[in-house]
C-alpha cells in the first residue's frame, strides 16, 4: 500500500495527508475547493516548520513530505492510483453517502474506502457502495500529526482482511489503532459529547460560570482543556450535529443536545473557526477570554 487518497483539506482533511506524507507515503490530497486546498497545504507546512523548530524533523525531512502531496480537484483524477481512500468530509451522512457512492464508481476494485466519521455508522456509509466488504471506520483524533489513537470501526460487513490490513498500516504511520464495534459516536465521541453536553447544561442551568467549568475540569479531573474550550475548539456545530447522531441513533433523551448548544450553532457562534463560543477568540486563538455572552 503506497498510494493515499485524502478527500477534504479542511482541518482533519489536512492532518491525515500531512501524516502518511511524512511516513514517506504518496498522498492525494483532494477538494472541490482551490482555496481550501492552498489553504490545507500552507496548514501543513506551518505544522512541519513547527516540528523543525522543535527539532523533531530536519529540513530535509519537512521538503520531502511536501513533495510526497499532490492536490487535486476531482475525485476521479486523484483517486486514480488509490490504494486506500480516507474520506474526510463534513460529518454529514447525506454527503459523505454521495462521495463513497462516487468513489465506488471511480475507484479500482480492489481500493479500501475509509472514512474519518466520528459519529456516523460505517454500514450506513458503506451501503451507498457494491464493496461493503472494503469500507471501514479510520476515526483520527485532532491534532492528527501529535494524537495517537486511531479508532478502527468495523461496518456489518467489513472484511477480516481489510480490518487486518487497516490496523497495521495505522501503526506503520506510528498510530495506536484501537478496534471498536459500529454503533452511533463508537466509543470516543459516545463518551466525550455527553460530557461536553452536560457541562453545556450545566452553564445553561447557571450551577458556575464558564471559567469555573473549564477549570473544575482542567484541576479536578486532570483534562488538559476544559469542556466548554474543548467544544469550541472542535466546533459547536460538529459537537451539535454528534449529538444528533446519538439522540436519533438510541432514541434516548439523555442524548439530547442542550438548548444553549442548538441556540449557539443556529446564532453562528461555532467556537474558534468563527471567532466566538464560550470564549472570544477576535485578539487571540487561545481561550483566554470568556464570551461577552457569557461574562
Amino acid at each position: 500500500m503506497k498510494n493515499i487518497a485524502i478527500i477534504g483539506a479542511g482541518t482533519m482533511g489536512n492532518g491525515i495527508a500531512h501524516t502518511f506524507a511524512q511516513f514517506n507515503y504518496k498522498v492525494s490530497l483532494i477538494d472541490i475547493s482551490e482555496v481550501s486546498l492552498e489553504k490545507g497545504m500552507n496548514t501543513i507546512a506551518k505544522n512541519l516548520d513547527r516540528m523543525v523548530a522543535k527539532e523533531k524533523i530536519s529540513e530535509d525531512d519537512k521538503t520531502q513530505t511536501l513533495k510526497n502531496i499532490s492536490t487535486f480537484t476531482s475525485i476521479k483524477d486523484g483517486v486514480k492510483n488509490a490504494d486506500l481512500v480516507v474520506e474526510a468530509a463534513t460529518e454529514n451522512a447525506v454527503l459523505k453517502g454521495k462521495i463513497f457512492k462516487e468513489l465506488d464508481e471511480v475507484c479500482g476494485e480492489n481500493t479500501i474506502l475509509a472514512t474519518n466519521t466520528s459519529s456516523i455508522s460505517i454500514t450506513q456509509i458503506a451501503a451507498a457502495t457494491n464493496r461493503a466488504d472494503k469500507v471501514i471506520g479510520m476515526h483520527f483524533m485532532n491534532p492528527v500529526p501529535i494524537m495517537k489513537l486511531v479508532e478502527i470501526i468495523r461496518g456489518y460487513n467489513t472484511s477480516n482482511a481489510v480490518m487486518e490490513t487497516i490496523v497495521a498500516l495505522s501503526k506503520k504511520i506510528g498510530k495506536i489503532p484501537v478496534e471498536v464495534n459500529d454503533y452511533p459516536g463508537f466509543v470516543a465521541n459516545r463518551i466525550l459529547m455527553p460530557m461536553i453536553n452536560e457541562s453545556i447544561e450545566t452553564l445553561y442551568n447557571n450551577v458556575a460560570g464558564v471559567e469555573e467549568i473549564d477549570t473544575v475540569m482542567k484541576l479536578g479531573m486532570a483534562h488538559p482543556m476544559g469542556p466548554l474550550q474543548l467544544a469550541d475548539f472542535i466546533g459547536l456545530d460538529v459537537c451539535l450535529s454528534i449529538m444528533n447522531v446519538l439522540y436519533d441513533g438510541f432514541k434516548n433523551p439523555k442524548y439530547a443536545p442542550c438548548p444553549l448548544l442548538v441556540n449557539m450553532v443556529m446564532a453562528g457562534k461555532l467556537g474558534v473557526k468563527s471567532g466566538e463560543g464560550f470564549y472570544d477568540y477576535s485578539e487571540s486563538r487561545k481561550a483566554e477570554k470568556v464570551a461577552k455572552m457569557f461574562s
